[in-house]
């Protein structure tokens, strides 16, 4: 009997045995859970991503592929989040029913927008709204703000005008201002700033609008030196100007007609020099030679307008030519004396005659007369001199002639053509009478009086005056005449300009 207890306790003590087996077993079995975490809409891999289970496992956190992965999570149903600063908290179910199964899952994040605010709406703040008389070169600004102090603001800026359909575009700009250049006369531009933080959707100005100046009646027009080249500016009395010219091209020599209703320029092209006629804003730059401007020196050239503004005088060389303004009808008016060729013509305002300044190759050697309009010489001003002289202009009546000489006689061999001692003179026609007008205004020592011109009542003349170190700054200066062209005063009217035209 006792035996048969024995056994019989053995065997319940197995059935037990086995029983707590298989509840381990059953306990042990696990799966994985693998995944990824984007951002959504974009499919950005989110880094740094806490991932956790309820019944709680193990705590993981994302790469920065955005991946993560669970080993060993115990047979059952659970509720995985995904939690990361700055996004909605993101949960997904989950259910590993046997062992070593792998579940995969991907989290999709959005930004939390509720712990952001977005910028404020730009304020237009200059130009004010409908603003006229506006110059060709504004400053825009406005204002914007972001309670967020960690946001990038970046703006986006439209402008658009009422001239034709172009539109200027400028984007990501990071502070509140901007630079608008290049604009036309008599404009009206509408501009608007919309402004982003990355986060929300872009928050849109009101549109202003603005309008420049109408193109000025200009009568000043003079050339600086810029990046290399010369440019032409436009300017009044009071020196409001203007570039009038494109600094990326060399233009000088700057001649306004009334009554062509434009400026003519020389300007350089393939190596050439031409005529060239533009609106007085600077529009519809229109080149009128075929045959070139050419002489000694590009920069000693000159040409002339008719009074009526339909033709031009301007040499080749030895040649001179007449030419409409539209650059048809080439004529051939005067050749010079062989060995001398032609560096500057003025034409009368009756059209009746022309002065004429010839010289050498090297520009030396110089003559300056009078010829009527068949080539007969009337007047010989200059002749058989040294040095270097120019600078041609005759009066409204003709009786008078305006020209320069080095007084010095100084002729550079080394090709600069660098004038010492230069002044202007005005010659009178009638009497033969040469007055000094650098002396009587007082010109001073160690200085050139350059390219004169007499203003549009010939009771003013304005010229350039500068070192002759030939380096120095140049200035436009003018002199009021009186009846004996004596004790005048000088004016400086621009600073760092030269080849003045006055009309």
């Amino acid at each position: 009997m006792k035996t048969i207890l024995q056994i019989l306790g053995i065997i319940i003590l197995s059935f037990s045995l086995l029983s707590c087996n298989e509840e381990l077993v059953e306990q042990a079995q696990s799966g994985i859970l693998k995944g990824k975490v984007v951002k959504r809409g974009t499919n950005v891999p989110l880094g740094n991503v806490k991932i956790f289970t309820a019944p709680t496992t193990e705590t993981v956190f994302t790469g920065t592929d955005g991946t993560f992965e669970i080993k060993n999570m115990p047979i059952g149903n659970y509720s995985v989040k995904a939690e990361l600063s700055g996004y909605i908290t993101t949960f997904q179910a989950v259910n590993i029913q046997k062992q070593d199964q792998v579940v995969t899952a991907v989290f999709e994040m959005d930004d939390d927008n509720s712990l952001n605010t977005p910028p404020t709406t730009p304020l237009l703040l200059s130009p004010i709204d409908n603003a006229v008389n506006q110059p060709l070169i504004v400053e825009l600004t406005w204002n914007s703000t972001d309670p967020d102090t960690a946001d990038v603001l970046k703006y986006n800026l439209t402008i658009k005008n009422n001239l034709d359909t172009n539109i200027i575009q400028v984007n990501d700009l990071l502070t509140n201002h901007y630079t608008l250049s290049n604009l036309k006369f008599g404009v009206s531009y509408f501009w608007q700033v919309s402004v982003s933080d990355g986060i929300h959707a872009p928050v849109l100005s009101a549109i202003s609008k603005f309008t420049t100046n109408m193109v000025p009646l200009n009568r000043y027009h003079y050339v600086q030196k810029q990046n290399g080249n010369l440019l032409i500016v436009s300017s009044n009395e009071l020196g409001a100007n203007f570039q009038f010219t494109n600094s990326s091209y060399n233009s000088w020599r700057p001649r306004k007609n009334n009554n062509a209703g434009l400026i003519a320029f020389l300007r350089t092209e393939g190596g050439n020099s031409h005529i060239y006629t533009a609106n007085p804003d600077g529009s519809n730059v229109f080149k009128v030679t075929t045959v070139p401007v050419a002489g000694f020196n590009n920069n000693e050239m000159d040409f002339s307008w008719s009074t009526n503004g339909q033709e031009f005088l301007y040499a080749n060389f030895n040649k001179l030519y007449r030419i409409n303004k539209d650059g048809s009808g080439l004529n051939l008016v005067y050749t010079a004396p062989s060995g001398t060729m032609i560096s500057e013509c003025d034409w009368s305002y009756d059209g009746s005659k022309i002065a004429l300044k010839t010289n050498s190759v090297n520009g030396y050697g110089t003559q300056i007369y009078i010829i009527d309009m068949l080539g007969n010489t009337i007047k010989t001003i200059l002749s058989g001199t040294l040095g270097a002289s120019g600078g041609l202009n005759l009066s409204i009546d003709g009786n008078r002639l305006l020209f320069t000489r080095d007084m010095s006689g100084f002729e550079d061999v080394s090709g600069n053509y660098r004038q010492l001692d230069t002044k202007i003179f005005v010659y009178d026609l009638i009497s033969n009478i040469t007055y000094d007008i650098s002396s009587e205004s007082e010109r001073p020592q160690g200085t050139n009086d350059l390219d004169p011109r007499f203003s549009p009542n010939n009771a003013q003349i304005i010229f350039t005056n500068t070192s002759n170190d030939n380096i120095s700054q140049r200035n436009v200066i003018t002199v009021d005449l009186n009846n004996d062209l004596t004790d005048m005063q000088r004016t400086t009217l621009f600073t760092n300009a030269e080849m003045p035209d006055y009309e």
